[in-house]
């Protein structure tokens, strides 16, 4: 068995996907197109009338209604995607405008897993609850790994601008700084 896993870890290391900074641009270049995707849907009634049940359970984001109202929530989150998605897309370029696209991103999927505890009826009583996800609970669990990734941009980028601008920014430092 270790032979077959020496051979495969020998493989992938010989064809050159693991060297450089594939997982880095992959990562990137897939937020972006989730956020043009989920962006779009925002212009149309069909999706600000699926939000409904989404932002008016979200703590941080049920302010939303009472400031906008229903289409207007739905546009301002279409334009704050695709916002942050132009952010992110740049940001292949200038690293700068990368941890902007980068912390919008983190913020955005930190306000929606918020949602997680409070939407209703999103265990399954049937299989004995939390943690048998019903109803909007599996579409929102994408949002975990969706943050993990936007942390990830994040960290990648603040650790190259401080590093082609000669600053070597790490935890220690940045404690003793405080």
């Amino acid at each position: 068995m270790n032979s077959l896993f020496d051979s495969l870890i020998s493989a992938l290391a010989r064809s050159g996907l693991l060297k450089q900074d594939l997982d880095y641009h992959l990562i990137r270049a897939s937020m972006v197109l989730i956020f043009a995707f989920f962006g779009y849907q925002k212009w149309f009634d069909y999706e600000a009338q699926v939000l409904i049940p989404y932002i008016s359970n979200g703590p941080l984001i049920s302010w939303m209604y009472p400031v906008f109202g229903v289409r207007g929530a739905s546009w301002f989150l279409g334009v704050s995607e695709w916002f942050f998605g132009a952010l992110l897309f740049v940001g292949f370029w200038d690293k700068r405008v990368g941890i902007l696209g980068a912390a919008g991103s983190t913020v955005t999927f930190l306000m929606t897993v918020t949602i997680i505890p409070f939407m209703p009826d999103g265990w399954a009583a049937s299989a004995g609850g939390f943690p048998a996800m019903t109803g909007n609970i599996p579409f929102l669990m994408k949002d975990v790994v969706l943050l993990a990734a936007s942390v990830y941009l994040l960290k990648q980028d603040v650790q190259r601008v401080s590093q082609s601008s000669g600053q070597i920014v790490t935890l220690r430092h940045a404690k003793m700084s405080s």
